[in-house]
């Protein structure tokens, strides 16, 4: 049984939600179309929101496409629930939050928000060493950046689903954790719900009915971007317990504060799979990202209907590139995070995370690009680094990176005060300007955003500007430069590579 409908669409109405990878698209034009199964690579919330404070709502996936006139709903799977409460895009946020993902008070941990955070993917790859992660984290403290979390990436892991470092890459791991908390990090590792399909941990894991089954009971054996692997279903309570058993011994033995949890995509799943909680895949990333709350310390990529949960969650991969699939794709799907719950953001890493991008040479990256992108990351809720500044970059475009994690600590208070704002009651960190702005043009802008109400960031992201424009809500507002303007339209400032622009309300 579907519950299709058509909805009118208001005169001057934009809508925004659903997909977070479509941010880019938002508000939705004419004739844009989407299945919320169709998850490309980051979070989804079953959630439409407008400008003239409506919602819609459903408990289920469904299908929409923006008419001239209506939004045409297909393919939904539950009733579906329109709302009226009127407060512009604000009310209707809010309104849709309080109603289906209330504000539960938590939050991920502080230092997400107050430093920037380490990877060690982009330098280290598929080539994790104990050696190699104590030479990334102390070169980061040698150039002057602050330290904050350090996340240790794929392949520190003995095998997948074998979550124990392997002693000839890490000969003294306990010792390498109390050498990164002695230099001011705390640390992350990263994980996945697959399971190597081979051995006799999968074995044992599918005698004891740990594993996801398909169709025909047999465990189910996936493609993914590391080969064919079974897979743990989290939402059995019995895989969860095995799942955080293992992690509790990296913790209690080795000193690991925390994990980012890889994965999870609906396309890893099946509708008919035979598991624990038996439904649409998108299910089994609801279960992942309930596993993954149980850690303060956490990172999701995808995700399902965990609206004001305790869950860092970052956009996926970016490109090394100014378009869509790079730094211009950053602010839009930030700000799409926001609209439909999910406030504790990370704009993906610090140059983009695609890491075939760094496979060249150091010469073929575009310095320009990676200060813009530090720059924009610097007042966001988190800013990541991987690639080395120092490494793949001239002295002065490594010292602008600097210069933008020196930023973001400077600015990490008030980024950590907000994010606990945003715990209490909903309301997103970042915010575009149609949250106070009552204007069609407020509704347009995709390169600029509100930190709280009163701090307009106006990053640059256009390869070769040296000039900015930037639209001012109503209202005075002094730039960073101590020059004061008046809102209501657009204002022009200098843009040099050293300059972040932003403006404080007076």
């Amino acid at each position: 049984m579907t519950h299709d409908r058509s909805i009118p669409i208001l005169p001057g109405e934009h809508w925004w939600g659903g997909c977070i990878d479509d941010g880019v698209r938002m508000p939705f034009a004419p004739g844009f179309t989407r299945r919320l199964l169709d998850q490309f690579g980051n979070q989804v919330q079953p959630l439409l929101v407008s400008d003239r404070g409506r919602w819609i709502w459903s408990e289920d996936p469904f299908a929409f496409t923006i008419g001239a006139d209506a939004i045409s709903i297909t393919e939904a799977g539950a009733p579906m629930q329109l709302g009226v409460p009127g407060g512009g895009l604000r009310g209707a946020c809010l309104d849709a939050a309080a109603r289906f993902f209330p504000a539960q008070g938590k939050m991920p941990h502080d230092l997400l928000f107050t430093q920037p955070q380490y990877n060690t993917w982009i330098e280290l790859q598929y080539q994790q060493t104990q050696a190699g992660v104590l030479a990334y984290a102390e070169r980061v403290i040698a150039e002057g950046y602050p330290p904050g979390v350090l996340m240790i990436d794929d392949t520190w892991q003995y095998d997948y689903g074998h979550w124990r470092f392997p002693a000839d890459r890490f000969p003294d791991p306990k010792g390498m954790v109390e050498r990164l908390h002695a230099l001011g990090f705390l640390v992350m590792l990263w994980i996945c719900p697959q399971v190597s399909a081979d051995g006799r941990l999968y074995l044992d894991l599918r005698d004891a009915g740990l594993l996801l089954r398909g169709a025909d009971g047999r465990p189910a054996i996936r493609d993914w971007w590391n080969g064919y692997s079974a897979l743990v279903d989290v939402a059995n309570p019995a895989a969860a317990a095995w799942l955080r058993g293992v992690l509790g011994v990296l913790q209690t033995e080795f000193g690991i504060d925390g994990f980012k949890l890889d994965a999870g995509d609906y396309c890893h799943y099946r509708s008919d799979d035979q598991a624990h909680r038996p439904g649409h895949p998108a299910l089994q990333s609801e279960a992942w990202a309930e596993f993954a709350e149980g850690y303060p310390l956490n990172e999701l990529r995808a995700c399902w209907k965990m609206g004001n949960r305790a869950l860092a969650q970052r956009l996926r991969d970016k490109n090394h590139s100014w378009d869509a699939s790079g730094i211009a794709g950053c602010i839009p799907n930030i700000l799409a995070l926001g609209l439909v719950g999910y406030a504790f953001s990370c704009p993906d890493m610090v140059g983009g995370g695609e890491y075939l991008h760094f496979n060249g040479s150091a010469g073929s990256l575009d310095g320009e690009l990676f200060v813009r992108h530090a720059q924009l990351a610097a007042l966001l809720p988190m800013q990541q680094f991987s690639a080395a500044p120092w490494r793949v970059l001239d002295a002065e475009h490594a010292r602008l990176c600097r210069d933008a994690a020196l930023l973001h600590v400077e600015y990490g208070e008030r980024i950590l005060a907000l994010a606990r704002h945003a715990a209490a009651t909903g309301e997103p960190i970042v915010r575009p300007l149609a949250w106070i702005w009552d204007d069609a043009r407020a509704s347009s802008v995709h390169d600029q955003f509100l930190l709280g109400d009163d701090l307009l960031v106006a990053p640059v992201v256009t390869k070769g500007a040296r000039t900015r424009e930037v639209l001012l809500p109503p209202g005075r507002w002094r730039d960073d430069q101590g020059v004061e303007h008046a809102g209501g339209g657009l204002v022009s400032v200098p843009a040099p590579l050293e300059r972040l622009p932003r403006f404080s309300r007076c």
